[in-house]
């Protein structure tokens, strides 16, 4: 049995500016009635950019909805139906990253993979010692090795500092990549996302030159890859 799709319904969609308390919000609306999130929530947007980038997804719908097409109004719906409502927690949850950041756990051997990490990842590490305060330590072997207490402090300090909506976005540079310091890489614009995806896959890359590529490793991969500059893309219309 086929899954049931909802259809498009209406004929118009507009962008709106309303009033919430004593800030100006922006909503998308179909035939004259606003969108609301899966918990029935407003879904009052922070910027017009970022109400026009949802406005296109619903208008860009044909016969029936289809939520995978819609990353800026899931990014949206996240941002209100989840993050608002435990800002802190999720606050939290990312800021653990630096604990055990992808960018800090090195090989070993073989040397040409030591020496790939330490040219593509020990810049960003001294970038963020300079431009965030914080500087994490490389680590080897299999047992975990806590970083400085200081550095982490100050990387959890901003990741509380985000409004929800970048913090939805921040989520997922974070959670897609497997490092905190390349999400604020991203969000400081000291890298472009695809740069920072690509350092995000030195060890994947390393090892597809070795043994080759599995298709449907790819795949999801670039599915990945998608999401992850979809998610800078969001971070940059929400300000």
């Amino acid at each position: 049995m086929a899954e049931w799709a909802a259809k498009r319904f209406w004929k118009e969609t507009k962008v709106t500016e309303v009033q919430e308390g004593p800030q100006t919000g922006f909503e998308v609306h179909l035939d004259g009635r606003p969108v609301r999130t899966p918990a029935k929530s407003p879904l009052i947007l922070p910027t017009k950019a970022l109400a026009e980038m949802v406005a296109s997804e619903w208008e860009a719908q044909v016969d029936v909805i289809d939520p995978n097409t819609m990353p800026a109004t899931r990014g949206a719906n996240a941002a209100i139906d989840k993050v608002m409502i435990q800002h802190g927690e999720v606050a939290d949850m990312l800021a653990e990253y630096g604990d055990s950041d992808l960018l800090c756990y090195r090989a070993e051997h073989p040397q040409e993979l030591v020496l790939r990490q330490n040219e593509h990842w020990n810049p960003v590490l001294d970038w963020a010692e300079t431009a965030l305060g914080a500087r994490l330590e490389p680590r080897t072997g299999i047992l975990h090795a806590p970083q400085s207490e200081d550095a982490l402090s100050v990387l959890r300090q901003k990741t509380h500092d985000f409004t929800a909506f970048e913090l939805a976005a921040f989520h997922d540079l974070v959670t897609l990549s497997g490092s905190l310091i390349l999400g604020f890489a991203v969000t400081e614009e000291h890298l472009d996302p695809d740069t920072a995806w690509i350092l995000s896959r030195v060890d994947e890359t390393y090892q597809i030159e070795q043994w080759g590529e599995d298709e449907e490793a790819a795949e999801a991969a670039e599915i990945k890859r998608q999401s992850f500059v979809q998610a800078a893309r969001f971070y940059r219309v929400v300000n």
